[in-house]
């Protein structure tokens, strides 16, 4: 499957009772990601396509930070992979988001990865702690609840 998960990873899952290709629909467009994947941050510009681009941005002490990077991997029904990092005052290297749909039972195991920290060198396991704690299952939540109504 497409891109290695890394080392150094914040890693939150879902167990969804729809198939893989049910759930990939909500990968598909604009609209359709921008329901589940910007709770808590938004969503700015989507091309659901590999070599296209996503954009996001989150609100950090009253200031608008966008984020985001090229689509890596469109695999449909298996795998988003895209590069992630700040666009101003980002890091040295971007680190990267993998969202991983697998056949599991008689429904879909959902992963979401934030991976790819030991690029950032010797501030890696401090940003890790950062993004560990950062990170919730809302994301995921709100993707099961729109695909199981």
């Amino acid at each position: 499957m497409g891109i290695q998960i890394s080392g150094l990873f914040v890693r939150r899952s879902s167990l969804i009772q729809a198939p893989p290709e049910r759930v990939w629909q909500e990968f598909t467009s604009f609209e359709r990601l921008e329901a589940w994947f910007g709770q808590g941050q938004q969503l700015e510009s989507y091309e659901p396509e590999e070599g296209g681009s996503t954009l996001l941005s989150v609100e950090i002490d009253g200031i608008k930070r966008p984020f985001g990077g090229p689509i890596l991997v469109f695999d449909p029904g298996r795998e988003l992979t895209f590069s992630n990092n700040w666009q101003t005052d980002g890091w040295p290297v971007p680190t990267l988001m993998t969202i991983r749909l697998t056949p599991l039972y008689d429904g879909c195991h959902v992963e979401l990865f934030h991976h790819g920290f030991e690029r950032l060198g010797a501030e890696a396991g401090a940003v890790l702690e950062g993004y560990e704690s950062g990170w919730h299952s809302r994301h995921l939540e709100t993707l099961k609840a729109i695909v199981e109504r």
